[in-house]
């Protein structure tokens, strides 16, 4: 049948989570400069993040 997927070693998931973090940093650094919650806009960055993760790891 189909060979299963070998989970990403973590230091790979933790770069990709970095990378992640620091592209929404940037659109929510945007967000904040034109008067947003800076906790809403964290809270945002880190949802985005995580999901693009999970979403890079089933792709």
């Amino acid at each position: 049948m189909f060979p299963s997927p070998t989970p990403e070693p973590r230091s790979e998931v933790f770069t990709q989570l970095a990378v992640a973090c620091l592209g929404a940093g940037v659109v929510t650094t945007v967000a904040v400069a034109q008067g947003q919650n800076p906790l809403t806009a964290l809270g945002i960055t880190l949802f985005s993040a995580i999901a693009a993760v999970m979403v890079g790891q089933v792709i």
